[in-house]
C-alpha cells in the first residue's frame, strides 16, 4: 500500500490504464484528449509566474552581475555544443540504419496538416526568432506563456530590483513568499497528474492506434534507440566529467520522468524541475537562468528527430545526401531548432520550414510521419527533459554554485 502511494508509482498506473482504454475504447479519444490539456494547461498557469519570481529572488537576492552574464553565456555555449552533438548522432545513426529504406510511400498522402505547414513554413522569418526574444507587451508575454520573452524581462527586472539595494529586499522577500504560494500550487496540481498521464496516453492509443508502429516501427526503434545513446553515453559522459552520476540524478527526477512519458510534454514538469533542482543545491540564478532558457536552446530530443527524421525523408524518396547536403543541414537545422519550443506543434513546423530551405526532399513527405509523431514526441519531450536536467547541475558545478552537501542528500 505504502509503494501506491508514490506518486511514479500513480503515474505508471495512469499509462497503463491510458494504453488499455486507447485499445478497447477508441472513440473515447476526443475526451481523453480533453483531459490531458486540461492537466497541462494546469501547469502551464504557473509557469511564468515561478520562471519570474524564481530568477527576481535568485538574482537580485544574491546575484552579482557579472556572474549572471557568464551563467547566460556558458548556458548558451553549453546548449550550443551538446545540441551540435545530439544532430551529429541523429545523422549518423540515420546514415548507418537507413530506417527509411524499403518503406512504400503508395499509401501515404498529403493531407491538410501538411499544405498548411507547408505555407507556414514559407513565411516563417527566422532571423525574427531573436528579436521575437524581447516583449512588445510583457503582460502579454505572461499571458501567452512565452518562456524567452518572461525570461528576458525577469532578468531585466530582477537587475532593476537589485540596484535598489536594501530599499528593494522588502519587495523581494514578497516575492519569494508568493514563490512558495505557486509551488504548493504546483504539489496540489501533482497530484492530479496520474489523471493528466492516463488522458494523454488514452488519446495518443485511441486516435493512432499500433498500426501505424508496425509501419513505421524501424523508425520508431531507430528514434528511441538514439536517445538512448545520446542519453546514457553523451550525457553519462558530460556528468563524469563534473563528478555527478547520472543514473542517480534521473531517480532523483523519476516522478517528472513519467509525467512527461504520460503527457508528451517536457513543459508540463518545468516548474517542479526548476523546485527540484534548487533543492538538490543548484543556486537559485542558475535554475531560474538554466531551465528556461535551456527549454529554448537545449531540446535534444528534438533535434534528434529532426535530423534523422530529414534523412529518413530522403531515403524513402530515394534522394541520395551528399556529404555536402548532409552538413547543410546541420547549419540549418542548427538555426530552425532553436525556434522548436515557441511554436505549436514545433517538431513538424520546424522540420517544414528546414525541408523548404533545402528544396531536396519533397515537403509533402511530412504525411508519412504524422500517425507516428505523437508516439515519437513522447521520445523528443523525456529526452529534452533529461537534457536540461543534467544542463542546470553541470553548469550549476563548472560556476561553483553547486552545494555538494545538499546535492548528495537529494540525489544521492
Amino acid at each position: 500500500m505504502r509503494l501506491l502511494r508514490s506518486l511514479y508509482i500513480q503515474v505508471l498506473i495512469g499509462i497503463a490504464l491510458g494504453v488499455a482504454v486507447g485499445v478497447l475504447f477508441p472513440a473515447f479519444a476526443p475526451a481523453a484528449k480533453l483531459i490531458s490539456e486540461t492537466f497541462i494547461n494546469m501547469i502551464r498557469m504557473v509557469i511564468a509566474p515561478v520562471i519570474f519570481l524564481t530568477i527576481v529572488s535568485g538574482i537580485a537576492g544574491a546575484g552579482d552581475l557579472k556572474q549572471v552574464g557568464r551563467i547566460g553565456l556558458k548556458s548558451i555555449l553549453y546548449f550550443e555544443v551538446v545540441t551540435t552533438i545530439a544532430l551529429l548522432i541523429g545523422l549518423l545513426v540515420a546514415n548507418t540504419v537507413k530506417p527509411g529504406s524499403g518503406v512504400d510511400i503508395s499509401s501515404f498522402q498529403a493531407t491538410s496538416q501538411v499544405k498548411q505547414l507547408e505555407g507556414q513554413a514559407q513565411e516563417m522569418d527566422w532571423a525574427a526568432f531573436f528579436a521575437h526574444i524581447v516583449p512588445s507587451n510583457v503582460f502579454d508575454a505572461f499571458a501567452k506563456g512565452d518562456i524567452l520573452q518572461v525570461l528576458f524581462f525577469s532578468v531585466l527586472f530582477a537587475i532593476g530590483l537589485k540596484m535598489m539595494g536594501p530599499a528593494g529586499q522588502g519587495l523581494r522577500h514578497s516575492f519569494e513568499q508568493i514563490n512558495r504560494v505557486l509551488f504548493n500550487i504546483l504539489q496540489i496540481i501533482m497530484r492530479v497528474s496520474p489523471v493528466g498521464a492516463f488522458g494523454g496516453m488514452a488519446y495518443t492509443i485511441g486516435k493512432f492506434g499500433f498500426g501505424t508502429l508496425i509501419l513505421l516501427g524501424k523508425l520508431m526503434l531507430t528514434f528511441y534507440t538514439t536517445g538512448l545513446l545520446f542519453v546514457f553515453v553523451v550525457l553519462a559522459v558530460v556528468c563524469r566529467l563534473y563528478g555527478l552520476r547520472l543514473w542517480r540524478l534521473l531517480v532523483y527526477v523519476k516522478d517528472e520522468f513519467f509525467i512527461v512519458l504520460g503527457s508528451s510534454s517536457s513543459e508540463a514538469v518545468l516548474p517542479s524541475l526548476m523546485e527540484k533542482m534548487t533543492r538538490a543545491g543548484c543556486e537559485k540564478e542558475v535554475v531560474g537562468i538554466v531551465v528556461p532558457a535551456g527549454y529554448s536552446f537545449n531540446l535534444d530530443g528534438t533535434t534528434i528527430y529532426l535530423s534523422m527524421a530529414a534523412i529518413f525523408l530522403a531515403q524513402v524518396f530515394g534522394v541520395d545526401l551528399s556529404l555536402g547536403q548532409q552538413l547543410t543541414i546541420i547549419g540549418v537545422l542548427l538555426v530552425t531548432s532553436k525556434g522548436a519550443a515557441g511554436v505549436t506543434g514545433s517538431g513538424f513546423l520546424v522540420l517544414a520550414s528546414t525541408l523548404s530551405v533545402l528544396k531536396v526532399v519533397p515537403i509533402e513527405g511530412l504525411a508519412i510521419l504524422i500517425g507516428v509523431d505523437r508516439f515519437m514526441s513522447e521520445g523528443r519531450a523525456i529526452v529534452n527533459f533529461i537534457g536540461n536536467t543534467v544542463a542546470t547541475a553541470v553548469i550549476a558545478r563548472m560556476e561553483g554554485r553547486l552545494e555538494m552537501s545538499d546535492y548528495q542528500k537529494a540525489v544521492g
